[in-house]
């Protein structure tokens, strides 16, 4: 088969189209012929690497992906071949005592697909069957790849973690991210008003086109928490989302008394400094979360196969040209989420 291989760490020249070994199911998994895959941020973080990150090399990068089932594992009965599917890139070993609770995400051995385990930047993959949900008939294979990882993550964070109400108001650090675009929608869907805090005039107005209700433009407010408080009638948001890490101290001041601040990344830095006085001072809470399970991932799934939730689709690239979308999603030029096509 074709794919993207990895050997070392470094820029985007790394990137290999190469031939590599089909693989074939064993027991419980399914062999998928990939049609769609779809980038993330932490794509190009693997890329570049970090301390004690070991990987199997060569290593293939992609955890969003999307496709028809090519060949049954022994005892897989749920799935037939040619069915079309969609993956959960939330790998759990389905056996320790969180994985039994139904808390996939929090398993003791816990993998994301494309970060430590090869991923979806070639034409096969294999899968255990439970990493797998059906796609309706007719329903875009790009647009199921570039929902399932982002809106699993966003879902996770507000809804099971955030408890995000209708009549709330919910601030969104960064307009353009795929985690971002999916938040405005699931805030949409849940009732709350939105605000958005973006970069540029017209990521903003992307935003908008989505259902973003307020609009902050940073490079003209750097102090973008006051302009939350106006927003709020000098009330505050009762949920800021800042997946960046370094907005945290502005993310604080914006929050209402007794207000939450989701988070699902860092990629503006792993480490900065916080006020604490913001936090005690407030009754603030800091809710952390990282992909979501199971559960989560049929409910939401469920929700944009029936159009309630629609992925945000920016550009599509050939698989080839895998270091070309890397270039276009490191400078921030997409509005939602990047795909490869591998038909």
């Amino acid at each position: 088969m074709k794919a993207i291989l990895l050997h070392t760490h470094g820029g985007t020249d790394v990137l290999k189209y190469a031939d590599f070994p089909t693989p074939q199911p064993k027991a419980g998994e399914v062999l998928i012929r990939l049609k769609a895959a779809a980038l993330n941020r932490v794509d190009v973080f693997v890329r570049i690497g970090w301390q004690g990150l070991n990987l199997k090399y060569p290593h293939i990068l992609g955890a969003d992906g999307a496709g028809e089932v090519a060949e049954l594992g022994e005892g897989v009965k749920e799935f037939h071949v040619g069915d079309r599917i969609v993956i959960n890139a939330n790998l759990g070993c389905g056996e320790c005592e969180y994985c039994q609770r139904g808390q996939d995400n929090l398993c003791k051995q816990w993998h994301l697909l494309g970060e430590t385990t090869r991923g979806t930047y070639c034409e096969y993959i294999c899968l255990p069957a439970r990493q797998l949900k059906k796609i309706p008939a007719g329903f875009d294979f790009h647009e199921a790849a570039a929902s399932s990882l982002v809106y699993l993550t966003a879902w996770h964070s507000m809804v099971t973690r955030g408890e995000v109400k209708a009549g709330e108001t919910v601030a969104i650090v960064g307009a353009g991210g795929g985690v971002n675009s999916a938040s405005i929608q699931i805030g949409k869907y849940l009732g709350a008003k939105i605000i958005v805090i973006g970069s540029n005039a017209q990521k903003l107005d992307q935003a908008k086109a989505i259902g973003a209700d307020v609009l902050i433009d940073r490079s003209k407010e750097s102090d973008w928490s006051k302009a939350v408080f106006t927003a709020t009638y000098k009330r505050g948001a009762d949920v800021v989302v800042d997946n960046v890490g370094t907005t945290f101290p502005l993310s604080l001041r914006a929050l209402r008394k007794g207000g939450r601040l989701l988070t699902v990344g860092n990629s503006g830095a792993p480490k900065f400094e916080i006020d604490n006085r913001f936090i005690f001072a407030k009754h603030l809470s800091i809710l952390g979360s990282t992909m979501g399970t199971r559960a989560d991932f049929e409910t939401v799934m469920g929700l944009v196969f029936a159009g309630k939730l629609k992925a945000v689709l920016d550009k599509t690239f050939a698989l080839q040209d895998a270091a070309a979308a890397h270039e276009r999603l490191w400078r921030n030029e997409n509005f939602g989420k990047i795909t490869l096509d591998i038909a």
